[in-house]
């Protein structure tokens, strides 16, 4: 059974939807609904959610300073590859 779902969206979504629409000459609608399933097969598939909450991982902030902490890896990685080659 098909629901009928309005939504109103700001335009920094809309834009690269309608551009993929343009794109691929599709309406709108039929890219924003194969946007909706890609993103729900992937939140319903995903490999790790098992293992969510199985071990403590030390640090209690992980979720609000994670562009923080990828940032300071990525950068190590530089400095080392860097220092390597």
């Amino acid at each position: 059974m098909d629901h009928r779902l309005m939504l109103e969206v700001p335009e920094e979504i809309y834009e690269p939807l309608r551009k993929e629409a343009e794109q691929t000459g599709q309406p709108p609608e039929s890219v924003a609904v194969r946007w909706l399933a890609q993103a729900v097969r992937e939140a319903v598939d995903d490999p790790l959610e098992p293992f969510i909450g199985a071990f403590a991982s030390g640090g209690s902030n992980w979720a609000d300073r994670h562009d923080r902490y990828l940032g300071e890896a990525a950068l190590d990685t530089a400095t080392n590859s860097e220092g390597e080659g």
